[in-house]
């Protein structure tokens, strides 16, 4: 449970993505996202808020950031998208700095394969919050054994489910989420669980619309 108590996204989750004009994750119920809802009267109402939080957010004017602004915004987005907090984010990107390869796509690795991410990524859970709270329950099974630990780094070959018998409810929205599956995890339409295909995914296959090189840019000042 240690990794569970360190600080991650805090408050509301889609902060972040008024604050660019988009949904982070693509998601429909975002408040950036048009939809329309019933009001408290019962009439239809379309809701749609691609501007910043607070009181002054609908008339606040984007202003241009500076070099530094754009470096920060973009190592920010990366902590939301993948819901770390700024500790662990800065040791993976000093552990992707270490031996050969390029810093940016080993970070993107790491942070593809933590199991947090995994989840996620393959329709075990339908949002990264969602995920990090059933690993943290011990709900999630690496290898037929239970792994608590969010940020525990999956390898090629792995296996990683929800038994049904123990977690029916949450075995359940697993099975209904099938959507956008990335091509380096393995799951069978239906199923609760999936397979590590690769643990190294090339950074034009993973989907975050995040300019990499400006994070590196910005630990790397």
């Amino acid at each position: 449970m240690a990794d569970a108590k360190k600080a991650s996204v805090r408050g509301p989750k889609h902060t972040m993505c008024r604050r660019v004009g988009y949904c982070l994750w693509g998601k429909a119920n975002c408040p950036t996202a048009s939809r329309t809802v019933k009001g408290k009267d019962g009439k239809e109402i379309t809701i749609n808020r691609p501007y910043p939080a607070g009181q002054h957010g609908p008339t606040k004017r984007r202003g241009k950031l500076s070099t530094y602004g754009e470096l920060l915004l973009e190592k920010q987005k990366l902590r939301t998208f993948y819901n770390v907090s700024e500790r662990q984010l800065r040791f993976l990107y000093e552990k992707a700095r270490q031996g050969q390869g390029i810093t940016g796509d080993k970070l993107l690795a790491s942070l593809e394969m933590r199991l947090t991410t995994a989840v996620y990524r393959a329709g075990l859970a339908p949002t990264i919050f969602a995920a990090r709270q059933i690993v943290s329950h011990r709900h999630v099974l690496v290898d037929g054994k239970p792994v608590n630990r969010g940020g525990y780094r999956l390898k090629k070959g792995q296996v990683v489910s929800i038994d049904p018998q123990r977690s029916p409810v949450i075995a359940d929205i697993a099975k209904g989420n099938d959507a956008a599956i990335p091509s380096y995890f393995q799951k069978e339409a239906g199923d609760c669980k999936f397979t590590v295909l690769d643990d190294m995914p090339k950074p034009e296959d993973i989907n975050n619309n995040i300019e990499i090189t400006k994070v590196i840019e910005f630990y790397a000042r």
